[in-house]
């Protein structure tokens, strides 16, 4: 009797399981939303404010990621019901939108490559202190081993890419996504900050010190990436939804804004609560592990290192896809992950991954600057956006609820101010 409770327990224990395994599976495209925004760019730009100015840019990260749901909401919308995508859709239906397509493309991959460089850096710095914490020995090789990883690393997510099948991308992304948010939320139990201080930081101020400007413009250069929303369409119709998933790709846009808000703000409030109260700041790899090491010990490094390691091989993936992805969307609207100009150019991208590890630049202000430089092409991103929603006809009688309106227009005043602000920044660091 008491071995048949046992059982019926162990049952109803591995089916809780099962269903959570299950919902985590059938996430929608909104998985690579969140591989587009919480990457290493994300984590370092979260760990760095959050040690430089504790949890003063929350409301920056709050309207990034309001304004971020809007617009994967709209993008979404606008496939579902017309069946087109974004750029294609600019370059058809829009008075010179040939030109402004271009002008994002190029703005997006310029954006996604220097991510890539960083975040390739940062991934191989990362696996490499995991090595020297067991293998001291190894120090005075740290170039080589980490250009090394680096060359695995690329190797490995070009051979996956050469599968070419959106389902597998996706399922992959979903486990990075999961470890990743698992690790960061763990984080926060350990080390966290006063609630009156989280309070403190929705109230809109910026830091007056050196590169505070620049970070803002870093945030929504990664909560609000461009390329979230211009591959929406192209994620959708990978994933087969159709006029009928309506909802489902409404509630999918929720899920995914909500996530970024909640994962990147408990990245902030570890770096606030373990080194913003005690004066240090972030400048190099390890020091984003030290974070949690006065309360973690050494598996505070672990704990960290995997859920940054998680997040930048869930950034590989979208990164990778999004030149042969826009330059797809530009010229049919129909991404052939088979095809010679999809494998050529992702093969260019992993040999432009490989700039950082090869000059032994710091990753952590290339990723930084390239965060900054990705804010510079959203205003035309919303505009174009915009102008297609104004054409009613082709939107099968649909008509964006007052909110959302408004929604669009504040954020395109929202990325005006900072790309201006993006630019102050730039100018002041160089």
């Amino acid at each position: 009797m008491n071995n048949k409770s046992v059982s019926t327990e162990q049952a109803r224990s591995m089916s809780i399981l099962g269903r959570i395994i299950a919902v985590i599976l059938s996430f929608g495209p909104g998985i690579f939303a969140i591989g587009y925004t919480i990457g290493t760019g994300s984590v370092t730009s979260m760990i760095v404010a959050g040690s430089r100015y504790g949890m003063q840019l929350l409301w920056v990260l709050l309207l990034s990621c309001v304004f971020s749901g809007i617009l994967i909401y709209v993008f979404g919308q606008y496939a579902l019901l017309t069946s087109d995508t974004a750029l294609h859709a600019f370059r058809k239906h829009i008075k010179g939108g040939k030109y402004l397509a271009l002008l994002i493309i190029v703005g997006v991959t310029f954006g996604q490559w220097n991510s890539l460089m960083g975040i390739l850096g940062i991934s191989s710095n990362v696996i490499y202190e995991l090595i020297e914490i067991n293998y001291p020995s190894v120090s005075s090789s740290k170039y080589g081993i980490t250009l090394g990883i680096s060359i695995f690393i690329i190797t490995v997510f070009y051979g996956i890419l050469l599968i070419g099948r959106y389902t597998f991308f996706e399922k992959v992304l979903v486990i990075f996504v999961t470890i990743m948010g698992l690790s960061f939320v763990v984080s926060l139990f350990l080390v966290h900050p006063l609630p009156v201080e989280v309070a403190k930081g929705l109230f809109p101020s910026i830091p007056d010190a050196p590169g505070a400007k620049m970070m803002v413009a870093a945030f929504v250069g990664t909560t609000m990436a461009a390329a979230t929303f211009l591959s929406r369409p192209l994620f959708i119709q990978g994933k087969g939804w159709t006029i009928a998933d309506l909802t489902r790709q409404r509630n999918d846009a929720i899920v995914a804004a909500v996530l970024v808000f909640l994962i990147s703000a408990s990245i902030m409030a570890v770096a606030h609560g373990a080194l913003y109260a005690n004066g240090k700041e972030v400048n190099q790899v390890l020091d984003m592990a030290n974070t949690l090491e006065p309360v973690a010990g050494k598996w505070a490094v672990m704990i960290f290192f995997f859920g940054t390691l998680s997040a930048g091989l869930s950034s590989i993936f979208p990164c990778m896809l999004i030149a042969p992805l826009l330059i797809a969307d530009y010229q049919s609207g129909e991404l052939d992950t088979s095809s010679r100009q999809f494998k050529l150019i992702t093969l260019a991208a992993s040999f432009v991954t490989l700039i950082v590890p090869i000059f032994g630049a710091n990753p952590i202000e290339i990723q930084i600057l390239s965060q900054v430089f990705n804010v510079f092409v959203l205003p035309a991103v919303i505009i174009g956006i915009i102008l297609l929603l104004r054409q009613r006809e082709r939107l099968s009688g649909w008509t964006p609820h007052l909110l959302v309106q408004i929604g669009l227009y504040t954020a395109l005043l929202f990325a005006c101010i900072i790309s201006y602000n993006g630019i102050l920044g730039v100018m002041e660091y160089f």
